[in-house]
């Protein structure tokens, strides 16, 4: 705790802050945190602040400061409003928390939220977990604690965090179509528990009554279909253009090709016809609340 103006103020230091550490393997990152910690020390030191008072007047340890300012740590999009005030930038350090806010994530998560982001289509199948963009924070925190190995909590937070990041494809204007298709298993398995099983419930029911969204179930009492060898999503931009994978075709690699996409959208199209239509899927989800 530390006094200002005779009144207690306490400043964030690191332990306040997990999960915005940067990525050592990714080169692009690492580029872009040291680039907005070198622009804030010139900043700092240019209007003649010394780190110990720049951190009192933006709320952090001196500590913490350097580490930001040295791009070891990446800072959060308010302290880069706050410098920005306090040094007189005139936006240019906030304006930087776009290329900041992507660093934060994985770097193989930013490619996927890329893709997502541009699609006007997504068709996704799933056959072992929710599909990341369905999950809930509570869900998803529960499955990146029992990975192997073992996540750090500040790199499980980091994870949580870039997950549900990518949840923004709900609110794009225009909206594109999505469509889930799960299996009957991912819905009965409590993953953290009771409460947030629940949870979880209601926020599919939440999501697949949105306009541009299709859930269904894929009943376990069903007949065999093309997605009982693994996941298949296929991406549409707005170009004509589109990726797909699937983890049991072109070694679970994503491919572009027509041919390939085209027998893809083929074992989807058979997986959607054999699944509940959506009215039954949203009935058999509050079935399914009401049973827990």
């Amino acid at each position: 705790m530390t006094q200002v103006n005779g009144k207690p103020v306490q400043l964030k230091e690191e332990a306040d802050e997990p999960g915005w550490e940067v990525d050592p393997d990714d080169d692009w990152g690492v580029a872009v945190v040291e680039t907005v910690g070198r622009q804030l020390k010139l900043r700092r030191e240019a209007v003649g602040m010394r780190a110990a008072e720049f951190g009192l007047a933006v709320g952090y340890g001196e500590d913490l400061v350097y580490k930001i300012e040295s791009g070891k740590r990446i800072p959060r999009p308010e302290y880069l409003d706050k410098a920005d005030k306090v040094l007189g930038a005139g936006g240019l350090l906030s304006a930087m928390k776009e290329d900041v806010k992507k660093v934060r994530y994985p770097k193989n998560v930013r490619e996927i939220a890329k893709l997502e982001a541009q699609a006007v289509e997504l068709g996704v199948y799933v056959g072992l977990s929710l599909h990341g963009l369905l999950q809930t924070p509570e869900h998803a925190r529960a499955l990146f604690e029992v990975w192997q190995p073992v996540y750090s909590p500040e790199e499980a937070e980091r994870r949580v965090a870039a997950r549900m990041a990518r949840k923004s494809i709900f609110e794009r204007s225009p909206a594109p179509a999505l469509s889930f298709v799960q299996e009957e298993a991912t819905l009965r398995r409590p993953v953290g528990g009771t409460m947030v099983w629940r949870r979880q419930l209601e926020h599919l029911l939440e999501v697949g009554r949105l306009r541009h969204v299709t859930l269904q179930v894929m009943p376990t009492s069903s007949e065999a279909h093309p997605g009982l060898s693994g996941k298949i999503e296929v991406l549409k931009f707005p170009d004509g253009t589109a990726v797909g994978r699937s983890d049991g075709a072109y070694n679970g690699r994503p491919i572009s090709d027509p041919k390939q996409l085209r027998i893809l959208e083929l074992r989807y199209g058979t997986i959607r016809a054999q699944a509940l239509t959506p009215r039954e899927s949203l009935t058999f989800i509050e079935q399914l609340l009401g049973e827990t």
